[in-house]
């Protein structure tokens, strides 16, 4: 299956339906502060169970109580649905 590229349009209309996150013309990012490393990798687990049930993983790090997350779609070379998707869905486990 092709996965296809967000046009301009599209990416231009992320900043407002994903305010949370930064928005780059290949990307999407967001980075959260924990109170410590297990608040942080607890998060990060419940991450990768999400983006397992769509077959969409992020690229992230986490340095301590710091989580850093991108959103990009290599098969298409930049953003496309994908990324919209898991972002919301990484928001929903996103503590307030």
């Amino acid at each position: 299956m092709t996965v296809q590229r967000l046009s301009p349009d599209e990416i231009n209309a992320l900043g407002a339906a994903l305010p949370a996150w930064t928005v780059l013309p290949d990307r999407l990012r967001r980075q959260w502060r924990f109170r410590n490393f297990s608040e942080a990798f607890g998060f990060m687990t419940r991450v990768a169970l999400a983006s397992e049930t769509i077959n969409h993983h992020p690229t992230w790090s986490n340095v301590w109580n710091v989580v850093t997350i991108e959103l990009t779609t290599d098969d298409c070379g930049g953003l496309s649905a994908l990324d919209p998707a898991l972002a919301r869905l990484i928001d929903a486990l996103s503590p307030p």
